[in-house]
């Protein structure tokens, strides 16, 4: 089956529209009309090739949401016409002790939902920014959200679990005092989770201009990151920072803002590593560094289910395809609001 879909053919050339294979529906398969992609950072540094592990034509794209259009023989967990998502996952072993966790995500076998070895043509996945995708159902997630909000609910499915899954994982809620650095598309989506979980959120930013804008997401407070003085106002207060930067920087600021046995879980993906912390910083407090890697399927799908009881969606901008390139371009200078997600309708204009 030849689809339309937007893609590199080289880490130097921009994205344009391409055609696309998707394989025929297995047994488990379920096959998805894409509505809309979201666009990650992720998206931009595997289409430049600055991972150093880019296959090419690269079509990316993992935030998806669609309707389905066919189901295999086998699949009784979705129907057409039904509202799902898929997110960064298409396939895993399914046997480990990760997959039987739901943890798929840890799974050394997984696969992602572009750049990723697969048997389909051409020998690695291809993603959202296209017009169908086949998936194993055992990685499709049902959208309860209203069909109206659908856009704005695509970046759930990398974004928003991002940041839930540690805010889950170290019990973010009530009485805990909890820190989101950055305000992009995976931190506004942290500040808006961790105000719904009940904990007290601060947000930190380098940018002035986004104090108001922070306070409307749900943040408690507002720091700016590039003052001493107002760092230091809150040292050894916080249960739990999450860090969503994708660019180096000193991390050491934020740790002595760490309780003893506090944590500060990296979620950003930066294009090089972060400078070395003083070990001090840790040793002193017994605090620690940790990361974490979007979810696994039951807990993505908790996620979902999460945000549609608290109303919680993504701040979009919906772009055409056409403007992938410029959208590119926009969000490296944080120009967005908090993330761009393309009208898969635009595929064929």
């Amino acid at each position: 089956m030849t689809v339309k879909a937007y893609g590199a053919h080289g880490g130097d050339q921009p994205l344009e529209a391409m055609d696309i294979t998707r394989r025929a529906v297995g047994a488990h398969d379920v096959q998805i009309d894409i509505a809309y992609c979201g666009v990650c950072h992720s998206d931009l540094h595997q289409a430049r090739g600055e991972w150093g592990n880019t296959q090419y034509p690269c079509v990316p794209g993992h935030e998806i949401v669609g309707r389905v259009a066919a189901v295999g023989a086998h699949v009784s967990s979705v129907r057409p016409g039904d509202l799902v998502g898929v997110g960064c996952i298409v396939d895993s072993c399914k046997q480990c002790e990760d997959c039987d966790a739901g943890l798929e995500n840890y799974c050394d076998g997984m696969i992602g939902t572009y750049n990723f070895p697969t048997a389909d043509e051409p020998g690695w996945t291809l993603g959202g920014y296209s017009q169908q995708v086949v998936v194993h159902e055992r990685y499709v997630l049902r959208v309860s959200h209203p069909e109206a909000q659908l856009a704005a609910v695509a970046p759930l499915l990398c974004a928003g679990i991002t940041t839930y899954s540690p805010l889950r994982h170290y019990n973010a809620g009530p009485g805990k005092k909890v820190g989101i650095v950055g305000i992009g598309g995976l931190g506004h989506m942290g500040i808006k989770l961790a105000h719904a979980m009940g904990a007290h959120v601060v947000a930190f930013t380098t940018s002035e201009s986004k104090r108001e804008a922070a306070r409307d997401l749900g943040a408690d407070e507002v720091v700016l990151s590039s003052s001493a003085e107002e760092m230091a106002a809150h040292a050894k207060t916080f249960d739990l920072i999450i860090n969503t930067v994708a660019a180096p920087h000193d991390l050491d600021a934020f740790l002595t803002l760490l309780k003893r046995d506090g944590n500060l879980t990296l979620v950003g993906a930066p294009a090089s590593p972060h400078p070395s912390p003083a070990v001090f910083n840790l040793i002193f407090k017994r605090r620690a560094i940790a990361g974490s890697m979007i979810g696994g399927i039951p807990e993505t799908q908790e996620m979902l289910d999460f945000c549609a009881r608290h109303g919680i969606v993504s701040d979009i901008e919906l772009i055409k395809a056409s403007e992938i390139n410029e959208s590119y371009e926009r969000m490296l200078k944080g120009d967005v609001k908090y993330r761009f997600v393309i009208d898969s309708a635009t595929l064929t204009a």
